[in-house]
């Protein structure tokens, strides 16, 4: 996930907490690698998140709802 200047002020350090705290809650830290990255070139609406080499924009309102749909949703199929 991006956490340069520009997601940074979008909220990405409230994104990385959302995702931690889920990843934890649902015992996925040995399956869910988080890690940040600098600049990933789409920063136009929110939070840069890749999961996969797919990329989606996050805001902090929206990542709860991110976190089950994109992530959950991968891991049951």
């Amino acid at each position: 996930m991006c956490i340069g200047s520009s997601c940074h002020l979008r909220g990405s350090r409230d994104v990385v907490q959302i995702l931690e705290r889920n990843i934890a809650l649902n015992g996925l830290r040995d399956q869910i690698e988080l890690k940040g990255s600098f600049c990933m070139g789409e920063c136009k609406e929110g939070v840069c998140v890749s999961v996969d080499g797919k990329r989606f924009s996050v805001t902090p309102a929206e990542t709860e709802a991110f976190f089950n749909r994109e992530i959950l949703g991968r891991l049951s199929i």
